[in-house]
């Protein structure tokens, strides 16, 4: 499919790379894991686990997730009840989607909020990792961008579904 909207084309294009970088993070994650573990292994000739591992994995795992939604939204990726599509024709297919992706927007835009009142509260507190002690907030301030773009994602497939239920059937076929 094509798209000849300009803000259709940058949208895409802006979420296609972010998710790329949130496969370079998981390809980063993965090199963590595999060096930790080896490092577990080979104890015996010197080598150890690294240090805070887990924080890295949780963090690196969680900013990697944020970075595939967006795109996981435009490719309609997600899991959808599809049960009386195909009964009443493509215009009332096009209307659930409206109604999907705007319960989706509003389902991102409640994590994003969360998200962004969660950053506050560790902030307000201090909260820090247990070994690398580097700020808990830092992960929630990283994520948030990307939680927004979601959101903004799920708003731009809620517009383009409500475009194809105006539409004429023969400018859709």
């Amino acid at each position: 499919m094509t798209y000849a909207n300009p803000v259709s084309r940058a949208l895409r294009s802006f979420c296609r790379a972010v998710a790329l970088l949130g496969g370079v993070l998981l390809l980063a994650v993965i090199a963590v894991v595999v060096a930790s573990v080896s490092g577990r292994s080979l104890v015996w000739i010197g080598l150890g686990p690294i240090p805070g591992d887990f924080e890295l994995v949780e963090a690196g795992g969680a900013l990697a997730i944020f970075c595939f939604l967006p795109w996981c939204q435009l490719q309609k990726g997600h899991v959808s009840v599809d049960i009386l599509e195909g009964w009443f024709g493509k215009r009332f297919d096009a209307g659930l989607d409206t109604i999907y992706n705007l319960i989706m927007t509003g389902l991102t835009g409640l994590i994003a909020w969360r998200l962004w009142a969660g950053m506050l509260d560790k902030m307000t507190y201090g909260e820090t990792t247990f070994i690398l002690q580097f700020p808990v907030w830092w992960g929630y301030a990283v994520c948030l961008p990307f939680a927004v773009l979601s959101v903004i994602a799920c708003f731009w497939t809620a517009v383009e579904s409500a475009g194809f239920v105006r539409a004429e059937p023969a400018a859709r076929a």
